[in-house]
């Protein structure tokens, strides 16, 4: 019977978003609702021959991959996983599968999860929701003071598919909303409503920043301190998308020195945040723990095609291969 692990279910609900029950007879299931360090990870996962892996919660580098000497098959949301070394994988003979679509799983709705969510983390920012709620259970009444979003400027650092639906709710809202990316030209800005500027301008005349990049070599680190001074200091930056697309250490110094009003964060450098990190003690920094896609909608299919996955494992046929050269050796 094979052992399997499931990652990070921070939420304990992994069981409950997919028939992880037509396993029965050929898998063990073992939930972890902590997050491993790669030490701890090295010891509590060496029993498995299967880890199903929560996006890039936990990761699976080299180091980790050579100690799991029972591991022969790793579960991926989607086609690809930025923090597991697939080559090691690979050399070791560890099968990588992705994610597939599954009858139930509604993906229409699904894009939606971080975009909305971006929205509310930018009304719970500039109105200080979060804040007044502590001060409100500590007895104190009406702290601080918002703004109105109608007649603002929104910036959207990338315009993608969250992006583009960030720019609907801007236009259902009254704010004005720019773009600018590497790659943006001012006709594809112009097909959905949106005004392209340059760089600078972006930060410069943003009311709220909205970040809506994917981090890669050319995203990361973006946003510095140069592109944070040009902001006013009324402004507000939201980051729903990886927190090191922005120069954190910047940030912190950004919102310590009032340059920013403020910000609403829910991608760190390190996630889980750490408990000594200074973003948990700053009043003008609203928090969330990575929820953009965290709803039960996604989950469901994120978790819905794994025993699938699981099963045809057992039998022999894998599916859904990403590292298909490991395939290959085994019909050699």
């Amino acid at each position: 019977m094979l052992k399997v692990a499931i990652l990070d279910d921070y939420v304990g609900v992994a069981r409950e978003c997919a028939d992880w029950a037509s396993l029965d007879g050929v898998a063990e299931i073992t939930v972890f609702n902590r997050h491993l360090s790669e030490a701890d990870g090295a010891e509590v996962l060496q029993p498995f021959d299967v880890i199903c892996a929560m996006r890039e919660r936990m990761a699976l580098p080299r180091t980790l991959l050579e100690r799991l000497t029972n591991l022969k098959l790793i579960l991926i949301v989607g086609p690809t996983l930025a923090n597991l070394d697939l080559d090691a994988a690979t050399n070791l003979g560890i099968v990588v599968s992705g994610s597939g679509h599954h009858a139930g799983a509604d993906f229409s709705r699904i894009v939606h999860a971080t975009p909305e969510l971006t929205w509310g983390l930018m009304i719970a920012t500039v109105r200080h929701i979060a804040h007044e709620d502590r001060a409100v259970r500590k007895g104190r009444w009406q702290s601080t003071l918002g703004y109105i979003l109608r007649g603002r400027t929104l910036g959207l650092l990338g315009l993608g598919r969250i992006g583009k639906q960030l720019a609907e709710y801007a236009k259902a809202f009254g704010m004005n909303p720019i773009a600018w990316s590497q790659n943006l030209t001012a006709e594809a800005a112009a097909e959905v409503g949106v005004t392209r500027v340059e760089k600078d301008e972006l930060f410069a005349q943003a009311d709220v920043l909205c970040i809506g990049l994917v981090l890669s070599d050319r995203t990361r680190g973006l946003v510095g301190a140069r592109e944070l001074s040009l902001m006013k200091p009324s402004a507000y930056l939201i980051n729903t998308s990886r927190g090191p697309i922005v120069d954190e250490a910047a940030l912190i110094s950004a919102l310590s020195s009032h340059g920013l009003a403020g910000a609403g964060l829910d991608t760190f450098d390190q996630e889980p945040l750490p408990l000594d990190h200074p973003f948990r003690r700053m009043s003008n920094v609203t928090l969330t723990p990575h929820l953009g896609y965290a709803t039960r909608e996604t989950y469901e299919a994120f978790y819905g095609s794994m025993p699938e996955a699981i099963a045809a494992y057992a039998n022999g046929e894998p599916v859904r291969v990403v590292n298909q050269e490991v395939m290959q050796r085994r019909g050699a």
